[in-house]
């Protein structure tokens, strides 16, 4: 294939921006200059890459070259930044991180960052980063997924420790003999979303799988947390949020012994890109330093 990097970039600007039209903004060429260079490239590849709706969508085809048009956008980046030589020229980094890292561990590994690169940080769980770095959405991700997408690596950062948690209040209330069986099939539990299988995980493994007890949800980390000690119901802390001395002394765990285990993991693209080594290097140092091997 004899792929142009004006038509790569047309693909990328089409799928940003949902329609031609923004992408013709975006690149100051007319939408008919970005209708030819994609059929450019469809003819190129000998695929269909977009079905023009609004918003246009990505075929499985061209989830593949969309990798690619982003992946010359971070090496075109390097090369420009090499070529200026005062690290002036900004290379920006989208990467995707599971909510609990964002909120605990990966913001301090990635200050050693802050005058080298524009980070661009989408939260996703396991299911959504896969997506993401598939079609090159993001150059890397921190996933509890272990199994590389096609086209990355994947490489063990360490695991985040999780302990079942109350406010006091409502620990006397609901486990008042402790976190037995019976008490857990009543006591409203508070997860993040409807994917969150923290809280029903360790439950399963107490009540043999049948407790159903009312569920609050609460997408957002500060605000899980601040459920939980409000009294909503009980929750799955990580050691690094019990880490801090305001939040544990706030709760009491119901089970001291009781802990789950989410290895992570960091998946990134296999380009050899300068920027993005230096991110890899960022992120397994600060992992090293703050997830339990």
């Amino acid at each position: 294939m004899d792929l142009d990097l004006a038509q790569l970039r047309a693909l990328r600007a089409a799928v940003d921006a949902g329609t031609l039209e923004g992408a013709a903004r975006d690149l100051h060429v007319t939408p008919s200059a970005i209708s030819q260079r994609l059929k450019a490239l469809e003819q190129a590849t000998g695929r269909v890459l977009l079905v023009r709706s609004k918003p246009v969508q990505v075929t499985d085809p061209g989830r593949a070259v969309l990798r690619l048009a982003r992946e010359m956008d971070l090496l075109v980046a390097d090369t420009a930044r090499e070529l200026a030589g005062d690290g002036d020229t900004p290379v920006v980094l989208p990467v995707a991180v599971n909510a609990d890292s964002l909120s605990t561990w990966l913001l301090p590994a990635l200050a050693p960052l802050r005058d080298e690169v524009l980070l661009d940080l989408h939260r996703a769980d396991q299911d959504d980063t896969a997506t993401l770095l598939r079609d090159g959405s993001v150059v890397a991700a921190v996933t509890a997924a272990s199994r590389p997408v096609p086209g990355c690596t994947s490489t063990p950062l360490g695991v985040l420790r999780y302990r079942p948690a109350a406010a006091p209040g409502f620990a006397a209330r609901w486990f008042p003999d402790g976190a037995t069986a019976a008490a857990l099939t009543r006591a409203p539990v508070v997860d993040f979303d409807r994917d969150d299988d923290l809280q029903r995980g360790w439950l399963r493994r107490r009540t043999r799988g049948r407790a159903t007890p009312p569920t609050h949800r609460v997408p957002s980390t500060e605000g899980f947390v601040q459920a939980i000690l409000a009294g909503l119901g009980w929750g799955m802390l990580s050691d690094l949020q019990l880490a801090e001395p305001t939040l544990r002394s706030a709760v009491v765990l119901l089970d001291p012994d009781a802990t789950v285990d989410v290895p992570l993991h960091w998946q990134r693209w296999k380009v050899r890109s300068p920027s993005l080594e230096r991110l890899s290097d960022v992120v397994l140092a600060g992992a090293r330093h703050s997830l339990r091997s």
